[in-house]
């Protein structure tokens, strides 16, 4: 009988469902898939960028810059499937471009009264033979305000007087040779000197305030957006550089309205 009771007593118990549970082993989970690439973007103190990539795709790792710098960026069609394989560590906007690729376009804003470094508009990496972007790839505006010149009095002014003119040097001029700029102005409205500035460049001029302005001062072989700088802090340049050969252009110009002071 006491060996019957030492047998009940050692036989094992049913294992219930939570035990069982217990004793499963734990389900795996699906390990992350790790990506070719890493992209690290930094806006302060001034803007850099990080990029480690191996074998990856140029338009994720493009995707990718887009997303974190908040920058349109457009991949010629040769560049698409294209494998990226590259390193580098907190490079500012443009040198890192040029790593990443032969053909780099970057569209800019200009806020003369910001004080702010230009701010990129559009990126793009374009194959060797594509040639350039259009002008209103990401810079808008139908805009265009019409510059016109000559003597609208009625009559006509007496030779001498046709002669003196000649010899005088005129109140406003503006020449721009070799991607500089110079610019003489006597006493002269800002959207005149704007507009002649248009002019001489080629580019539509957006006359949206008339502020009442005088440009009395001379400038001297300047870069566009150095001598806009100074100009006024009203206005608005839209420029394209072009990487590859080390040129920047102006594509569109604006006065604004100075902002509304806030209550």
């Amino acid at each position: 009988m006491c060996l019957a009771l030492c047998t009940t007593s050692l036989a094992q118990k049913p294992a219930t469902p939570e035990a069982n549970a217990k004793q499963s082993p734990k389900e795996s989970k699906p390990a992350a898939t790790k990506l070719p690439y890493v992209v690290k973007t930094r806006k302060s103190p001034l803007l850099n960028i990080s990029i480690k990539a191996e074998k990856a795709k140029m338009s994720d790792v493009a995707q990718e810059l887009s997303k974190q710098l908040k920058v349109p960026i457009f991949l010629g069609p040769e560049r698409q499937n294209e494998l990226l394989t590259i390193e580098f560590n907190e490079l500012t906007l443009e040198p890192a471009l040029q790593l990443m690729s032969p053909t780099v376009y970057v569209d800019y804003e200009i806020d003369t009264g910001s004080g702010a470094p230009p701010k990129p508009l559009g990126i793009y990496f374009f194959d060797a033979n594509q040639g350039e972007p259009p002008v209103t790839a990401v810079i808008n505006g139908s805009t265009q305000s019409m510059l016109i010149e000559g003597n609208t009095e009625d009559g006509v002014e007496p030779a001498a007087d046709d002669d003196k003119k000649k010899t005088e040097e005129p109140p406003l001029k503006v020449t721009f040779k070799d991607n500089l700029l110079t610019v003489k102005a006597k006493k002269q409205p800002l959207a005149l000197v704007l507009l002649k500035i248009g002019e001489e460049l080629a580019i539509p001029v957006d006359i949206q305030e008339q502020n009442g302005a005088v440009i009395d001062a001379e400038f001297s072989k300047l870069p566009v957006e150095d001598l806009v700088r100074q100009l006024s802090p009203h206005i608005r340049l839209y420029l394209r550089a072009d990487l590859t050969r080390a040129e920047r252009r102006a594509l569109r110009m604006v006065l604004a309205e100075p902002p509304k002071a806030t209550q």
